[in-house]
């Protein structure tokens, strides 16, 4: 390695001594450099790419950016500039590969490493202990950092399109710089993103562009802690990009975790293992019906936007169990109190709280080419990002929010008092019914799924509930009232859903699996993932259907030529007993298509 040091200082030769012990540690003028990739001594085929990332402080500990950081080859001159880059086309040969930092109040400073561009092609092999992929110089791969750790905090994957997906890593109390190597195969990464700086606490979202469509992709997290050499890293995951018609997928769905409910309605193991088990049946994505962030135990008189955050990051180190590889669309529950009642002008109220948590921790669609959904922006939140609609293979997925429609409180008041006493109340609002109205006349799909918390967003039971109100269009005494309480509006939602030949509604809130159907249209309702009772939760409120107690989640497997759907049990280790495993089916039904 080749290093310019003018140093004044004793302090500053140690730090210079120790940087060329590391081989990766440049000083100038109190200018730290860091190269963090390519690894000092690599070995790379012609025309295959290599990630170039590094960093440097000047004398204040300000990160220098941009042109301030220039990189050259001794053989190729000028590389490029800024903190990170690929490049495929390094000419054969001995580099040294030089990382120049200028700053005003601390000069220059450079550090450099030494690698090898081989123009013959080399055997594909993999050196675990360097983390190195090195293939035929046909497949294109890049040659990853070492890892000397594991990335201790989280990674949650959303808005999965045809090419691209977004990943928000969260470090909760260190900083650092963050960077994403990713490819087609596991071990082999042919991309890599460009290096962010991750505050700690501070949520950041990487989008990975300009990926294939239909395809499965493997990749790892890398961080380095801000002023230190050692990187540490993720496990290997995976995601796949939207898929085509006529392909076959799986997803998953869990029920109310509510983990504020501890030994009631919820426990950390159980929950973990539910997550880990619905993860291994690698679904396409993972979704939660809502009542996962519950606010409404908090103090009203003393709430504050701190405490309502926590219920959100409190799921992380959760949710990241199965949303490190399967991206999270979230439903809005009552319990969360994201709720349009709640709005009172100012930024400092739970609703606005709430919803701001949500999108700032986890990466929600917004309506763009391939998602449609809400458009409207509310203050101090902006896109609400509550109800949305996208295909995948064969299918429509739709969500439904009654909450942030509503402007009567729609089930539990947060500040206390009874609850409403008229359901036609209650409403999903205009803007919202059109929207779901032309998104299943116009879907194509030979499958359609609409996602909401429960049956106009509270009660209890599931067709049972179906006849009323805007649902049903029935009044409290049977009589019909729909045409005068909704006008403009073409029929109540659920004869929307048997008209357009939805497949299932899924519905949670009521704390039990059961499966019913009416006009056509299946109605699931769905088990918690948490309840170390395996509870038979509002039994009574369900005249009809197949049902079964807690815990677990629900898989379905999604054809061409039809949808298997699995009611999936979880037990923790001591309750394995009885002819009952963890992982077991409990209860499995075929649809066909219509």
């Amino acid at each position: 390695m080749q290093e310019a040091c003018n140093i004044k200082k004793p302090l500053h030769i140690l730090c210079c001594l120790f940087a060329a012990a590391l081989l990766l540690f440049g000083c100038d003028n109190a200018i730290q450099i860091t190269i963090v990739s390519p690894q000092d001594g690599t070995h790379f085929t012609l025309g295959e790419t290599v990630a170039f990332s590094g960093t440097a402080f000047d004398s204040t500990e300000k990160e220098l950016q941009g042109s301030s950081l220039v990189w050259t080859s001794n053989r190729d001159g000028q590389l490029a500039i800024g903190k990170s880059f690929s490049k495929s086309d390094l000419s054969a040969g001995n580099h040294t590969i030089t990382l120049t930092a200028s700053a005003a109040n601390s000069g220059k400073g450079s550090a450099s490493v030494q690698i090898t561009v081989e123009s013959g092609a080399v055997s594909s092999t993999t050196t675990t202990s360097q983390n190195t992929t090195t293939t035929a110089a046909a497949q294109t791969t890049t040659t990853t950092p070492v890892a000397a750790g594991l990335f201790t905090g989280t990674v949650i994957l959303g808005r999965p399109t045809n090419s691209s997906i977004t990943a928000s890593i969260l470090s909760p109390d260190t900083s650092g710089d963050v960077w994403l190597f990713y490819g087609l195969a596991s071990g082999s990464y042919s991309g890599m993103t460009g290096m962010s700086s991750l505050q700690a606490g501070t949520p950041l979202e990487v989008p990975l562009d300009a990926l294939s469509a239909d395809t499965q992709y493997y990749y790892r997290v890398y961080f380095r802690k801000t002023g230190e050499t050692t990187i540490t890293a993720t496990d290997e995951h995976s995601f796949h990009t939207a898929r085509p018609a006529g392909s076959t997928f799986t997803f998953c769905i869990q029920g109310d975790s509510h983990p504020e409910r501890t030994k009631k309605q919820f426990d950390a193991d159980l929950y973990t293992r539910t997550l880990r088990t619905a993860a291994s049946d690698h679904p396409d994505f993972y979704l939660t019906i809502g009542d996962d962030f519950s606010v409404d135990t908090l103090d009203p008189a003393t709430v504050t936007a701190a405490q309502v955050t926590g219920r959100y990051t409190l799921q992380l180190p959760y949710l990241t169990l199965v949303g490190c590889s399967a991206p999270l669309f979230l439903v809005n529950g009552n319990h969360e109190q994201a709720a349009r009642y709640l709005l009172d002008g100012t930024p400092d109220n739970v609703a606005v709280w709430a919803q701001n948590a949500r999108n700032r921790y986890y990466p929600e669609p917004a309506p763009d080419s391939f998602y449609t959904g809400n458009t409207e922006n509310i203050e101090y939140i902006g896109l609400l990002r509550n109800y949305f609609a996208w295909t995948w293979g064969d299918a429509l997925f739709v969500t439904i929010d009654p909450y942030w429609a509503s402007p009567a409180c729609v089930d539990n008041p947060f500040y206390g008092g009874s609850k409403r006493t008229n359901l036609w109340d209650v409403t999903h609002g205009d803007s919202q019914y059109q929207w779901l109205k032309t998104t299943l006349e116009q879907s194509q799909a030979k499958y359609k799924f609409v996602f909401a918390h429960h049956v106009l967003g509270t009660g209890r039971g599931g067709i049972e509930e179906a006849a009323g109100y805007e649902w049903g269009g029935q009044n409290a005494d049977g009589t019909w009232g729909f045409d005068t309480k909704r006008p403009g509006w073409k029929t109540p939602i659920h004869q929307l859903m048997a008209e357009n030949n939805v497949t299932i509604f899924f519905q949670g809130h009521d704390h039990i699996w059961v499966k019913q159907e009416l006009d056509g249209v299946i109605y699931q309702t769905l088990s918690e993932p948490a309840d170390p009772n395996y509870s038979l939760f509002n039994s009574d409120a369900y005249t009809s259907g197949d049902k079964f107690s807690n815990t677990g989640y629900t898989r379905l497997t999604v054809s061409p030529d039809g949808i298997r759907v699995d009611y999936v049990r979880t037990f923790l280790p001591k309750d394995e007993k009885d002819g009952h495993v963890n992982g077991e089916v409990a209860y499995t039904y075929f649809v066909e298509p219509k």
